[in-house]
């Protein structure tokens, strides 16, 4: 101690260096990390994109900055004001970390005595993490309390705008009169004069704007409000009322072209079978839980005259199609008859029934089409005239017909809503051939995100793995430090579970952020134990005790400033709240369990990683000791000739089939060439598409008059564009072509490698009997010579 009081101000610096040297790999590189999680989260595009990216944009270059400065600012700032005494008192927070200690202590012990049940229980809780994690359902985004509701109100089809004047008029006055929480009601109906939201005459939206929360009386949820409310307007005839959210409806309308958070889109040739189909769907899916709001697309049940001709009756009067449309057609279309002038202006004389005589069906029926007899018979005698539901709209996407079922979703989740539906409408509905469904809306968009997460998060993770190889440089410690992520997972899945959240992509981000900080963890550990496994701590049981207890702190600090940095979102209830909280919950419980089973489970872990290869390291000697043997029988083996024939007297090198054939693939000249031929075919692809130069011609002289002018003609040839296409598919071709072709010589070399191989085993072989027999006969020769 008293040699330590005496460091002088250089030494001091020194230390300084020493220490910043020692931890730039742990504390640098674990801000490389939370640098590289967040990488997925810029991989959404899209909503989720916009909403996600700027955070993690923000994190990134906060990390940047933190990284630079942890490795220049921090060092010199520490060698300048930090205190030169090394006498130490006892604070506030030593005597908190006495406090844990205390805890944590008798249990690293427990957990070392009983290594196997440690194990048997963090793998017990991953394989319920995996089950309740199936069970949470999904959805694309929380929907985010907007405090207003946007009712979309629909009548009949082919209702005038009086019905909906007053349908909508009625539903206004009931919800302001039975619901004191309602500041304002306004309707709008149909189109507006910019249509930017194109709606028929038969919808409307009613927005009605709430007071603040806290003055309402007749529910206290969203929810609850909006099924008293649907309630109260059903008692209107013929109405139907879908409660959303303005932004919400605007958005997936956006998104499929309906207002409801999903829908159900049904592909086909046939209008009357849509409408069939799309009704049955409709009774399937009503009483599913979650579905609210259902409504079907109505595409026929416009009422139209239909008049179906009867062509033998028209042969048998003499009449053809074209007379008889005439004869319709100026009955209640009207046909121009003359000219009738006011003054200079001229009007055409348009001939038709009168207004009280197109009124009826009888009327058209009743219409007289003259014959060329000169007789006069009614219409209904040569034609059909009926009453018939035609087609109200036609939608189309991707050039197909098709019908909406769409349909809100509350109090459930979205994908436990469709995957519910689906099942159903599998073993319930069978469609005819050319006819499908598809699912739109918000689950669309969960889909796509899921996929594009199921991509970037693997990528990051196996970045994150391949540079804790480098940083560590074991496979088993990296795999070891990555046992962090799937134990944090627990904690994320089981803190949405008792708050009761859904898997979203809100979720999902704090799962990406949790995995950073969690390896961060694990990075503390494992670099203390190797520290102390080269400062000569043999012993792993004391080099665990030690390492642990030394790296409580901050392990401790590590996860509570994140978890504290994220309570706020945890438990806030603001506007945009309710995307915030998921991500924060998965951070805050991941990080829970993450830190204990750190604290727990990754040094057991260590222990039993160390023992199996302090076991291996014991057996490579005497593994190598055995392959030495095996050399030199297998040298012995070989006549003492054999070893003259190398010009330096050493022995020749064993060689097995594999490495022969390894390097004459290596070495070989055709392999190379074929691989020559592959880069090459690989070069020339870029000149698969060879567009012609570009011609310019400028031309200056009396060309279209007597002054001087000039004249620009500038032509490019391009081939037919399936030219281009064909070029690059033979340019394609060749490339398998010369790597099937590089197969083709890798095979012939292997076979005629191992024909040689074992023709020269065969030929040792055989040079070993020839000695064996060479011996046999002189020694009979000497017999001979001693009997002779």
């Amino acid at each position: 101690n008293e040699a330590v009081q005496k460091l002088d101000q250089s030494q001091m610096d020194e230390e300084v260096k020493e220490s910043a040297s020692r931890m730039m790999n742990s504390a640098a590189f674990g801000q490389i990390i939370i640098f590289i999680v967040y990488l997925p989260i810029l991989a959404l595009v899209g909503i989720e994109g916009k909403m996600f990216g700027p955070m993690a944009q923000t994190v990134m270059f906060a990390i940047l900055g933190a990284f630079l400065l942890s490795l220049t600012y921090v060092s010199m700032m520490s060698a300048l004001f930090l205190s030169k005494k090394t006498t130490h008192r006892r604070n506030f927070s030593d005597r908190m970390m006495d406090f844990f200690q205390r805890i944590y202590k008798p249990l690293i012990n427990s957990a070392m005595r009983h290594k196997a049940v440690v194990i048997g229980i963090a793998v017990a809780l991953l394989v319920v993490t995996i089950f309740v994690f199936r069970s949470l359902g999904g959805e694309f985004i929380p929907q985010l309390d907007e405090g207003d509701f946007a009712v979309e109100t629909r009548v009949l089809t082919g209702s005038s705008i009086d019905q909906i004047i007053e349908a909508s008029t009625k539903a206004q006055n009931i919800i302001l009169q039975k619901f004191p929480e309602v500041k304002q009601v306004v309707n709008k109906i149909g189109s507006g004069e910019i249509p930017t939201d194109p709606m028929p005459i038969e919808a409307g939206d009613m927005m009605v704007i709430l007071k603040p929360k806290k003055d309402w009386v007749t529910a206290s949820t969203r929810e609850g409000l909006m099924d008293t409310m649907q309630k109260a307007l059903s008692v209107i005839p013929g109405v139907t009322f879908g409660f959303q959210q303005p932004i919400q409806m605007r958005f997936n309308e956006l998104i499929t072209g309906a207002k409801q958070d999903v829908v159900i889109k049904l592909y086909g040739e046939d209008l009357d079978v849509l409408t069939d189909y799309a009704g049955e769907i409709g009774k399937q899916i009503k009483h599913i839980e979650g579905v609210e709001d259902l409504y079907i697309e109505e595409v026929t049940g416009l009422p139209q005259i239909q008049i179906k001709f009867n062509r033998d009756k028209i042969a048998q009067y003499g009449l053809n199609i074209t007379d008889i449309n005439r004869v319709i057609k100026t009955a209640f279309a009207g046909e121009t008859a003359g000219l009738v002038y006011e003054g200079e202006k001229r009007f055409d004389l348009v001939v038709r029934l009168t207004k009280e005589d197109r009124k009826d069906l009888s009327d058209v029926r009743g219409l007289y089409i003259s014959t060329p007899a000169g007789e006069q018979i009614p219409l209904e005698e040569v034609a059909t005239v009926e009453f018939k539901n035609g087609p109200n709209q036609i939608q189309r996407d991707d050039t197909k017909r098709r019908i909406t079922v769409g349909f809100n979703v509350r109090n459930r989740d979205v994908q436990s809503t469709v995957r519910e539906i689906q099942q159903k409408l599998t073993a319930n509905l069978k469609l005819p051939p050319g006819y499908y469904t598809t699912y739109g809306g918000q689950f669309e968009h969960l889909v796509a995100a899921n996929k594009r997460l199921s991509i970037a998060v693997p990528l990051a993770l196996l970045l994150i793995l391949l540079l804790l190889y480098f940083t560590f440089n074991s496979i088993k410690e990296s795999l070891l430090i990555f046992t962090a992520i799937p134990l944090a997972a627990i904690g994320g899945v089981f803190a949405l579970l008792i708050r009761g959240m859904p898997f979203s992509i809100s979720a999902g981000v704090g799962f990406i952020a949790l995995f950073g900080v969690a390896v961060l963890n694990g990075i503390v550990l494992i670099a203390e134990f190797n520290r102390l496994k080269k400062e000569g701590i043999k012993d792993i049981y004391e080099r665990v005790r030690k390492g642990t207890s030394v790296r409580l702190r901050p392990v401790l600090m590590t996860a509570a400033v994140a978890s504290l940095g994220f309570l706020p979102m945890a438990l806030s209830n603001s506007s945009g709240a309710e995307v915030q909280r998921p991500l924060a919950t998965v951070v805050i419980g991941g990080l829970i369990t993450a830190t204990f089973l750190t604290l727990v489970v990754l040094p057991v872990l260590y222990i039993l990683f160390e023992k199996k290869t302090k076991k291996d390291t014991n057996m490579k000697p005497s593994i190598n000791a055995a392959l030495l043997l095996l050399l030199i029988a297998a040298g012995s083996i070989l006549p003492s000739s054999s070893w003259s024939q190398n010009a330096d007297n050493t022995p020749p090198r064993v060689v097995t089939l594999q490495q022969a054939i390894d390097e004459a693939l290596k070495n070989n000249g055709s392999i190379k060439s074929a691989n020559y031929t592959i880069d090459l075919q690989k070069a020339l692809k870029g000149s698969a598409v060879n567009i012609d130069k570009t011609n310019i011609i400028l031309s200056q002289g009396q060309v279209n008059s007597i002054s001087y002018d000039n004249h620009l003609n500038i032509t490019q040839r391009f081939e037919y564009p399936t030219v281009y296409k064909n070029q690059l598919r033979l340019a394609d071709e060749r490339i398998k072509g010369s790597e099937y072709q590089l197969a083709v010589n890798q095979l012939d070399l292997a076979n005629s490698v191992k024909i040689a191989y074992y023709q020269f085993l065969y030929y040792i072989n055989k040079r070993q009997l020839l000695y064996a027999q060479d011996t046999l006969y002189n020694n009979l020769v000497k017999a001979s010579t001693v009997r002779y």
